[in-house]
């Protein structure tokens, strides 16, 4: 292995072929899936999914990692050079479902996930290795420590299935953390854009302060009796809220 990770991309490689092995497994694909690979890095998890596909799209900030998987002329592979966050996933799915994959880099992790969550139309379902702790707050209920916003926002959109943990010692450089693997599949009755925009701004005011009550962070915006209104408890703190009465709050902010 030559390519010296860089730490400004977030680079920790992943070696372990049994992980790469489960998460294949888990993806269940097919050969004319529409697949994009977020960071192929070395190829771990390219090589083996060129091998069940036509044609892969992998999305690569690293110019040297570009020019090492050029080299290889591989010719069902399309390279997209950039940052994966500045994508135009409609124009990438062209009318497509997208299945998304990919090791990602611990800097982009939570904020890519918030962009897909806005293109959800086009997305079938993910399969992505993150830091442990995100997977956590991804999957996490009401009324639990990791329960915030980012839960809210993901468990509106897609159903959240964690799949397995992955040590330190799958990746090179050796991180400090636990990752682990997640799907995201997008839900049938996902919200509007209208509707996650008011359940961005819903959920932004209402984790604004987690010790505060919703009265408090709601504070000029919702009052009082409009929180009972909607049979929530003013007096509540965000954390205990359901998805259910996010979403009566998100209706009313509209």
């Amino acid at each position: 292995m030559n390519h010296r990770a860089r730490k400004r991309f977030g680079q920790n490689f992943l070696q372990d072929e049994t992980v790469i092995t489960r998460m294949l497994a888990a993806m269940k694909i097919a050969r004319n899936d529409s697949v994009v690979e977020v960071g192929p890095g070395l190829g771990a998890l390219t090589l083996p999914l060129l091998e069940q596909l036509d044609q892969l799209t992998v999305i690569e900030i690293d110019r040297d990692l570009i020019a090492r998987l050029e080299e290889q002329a591989l010719p069902n592979l399309v390279i997209r050079e950039g940052d994966v966050l500045n994508t135009d996933w409609e124009q990438l799915a062209e009318g497509k479902k997208l299945r998304i994959a990919g090791n990602l880099p611990y800097n982009i992790g939570t904020p890519l996930l918030l962009e897909l969550i806005t293109v959800h139309p086009v997305v079938h379902d993910v399969h992505v290795m993150l830091q442990k702790e995100v997977v956590d707050r991804l999957a996490a209920s009401a009324g639990t420590r990791a329960f915030g916003r980012l839960s809210v926002l993901m468990q509106h959109v897609f159903t959240v299935t964690p799949l397995f943990t992955v040590p330190p010692e799958s990746f090179h450089p050796v991180p400090k953390i636990d990752s682990a693997v997640v799907r995201l599949k997008t839900r049938p009755d996902a919200p509007s854009a209208q509707t996650l925009l008011a359940l961005q701004n819903t959920t932004r005011l209402a984790f604004a302060n987690k010790r505060k009550t919703l009265r408090n962070n709601f504070k000029g915006h919702i009052d009082e009796q409009a929180l009972q209104s909607l049979d929530i408890n003013p007096q509540a703190r965000a954390e205990t809220l359901t998805l259910e009465e996010f979403g009566r709050l998100a209706d009313y902010m509209k």
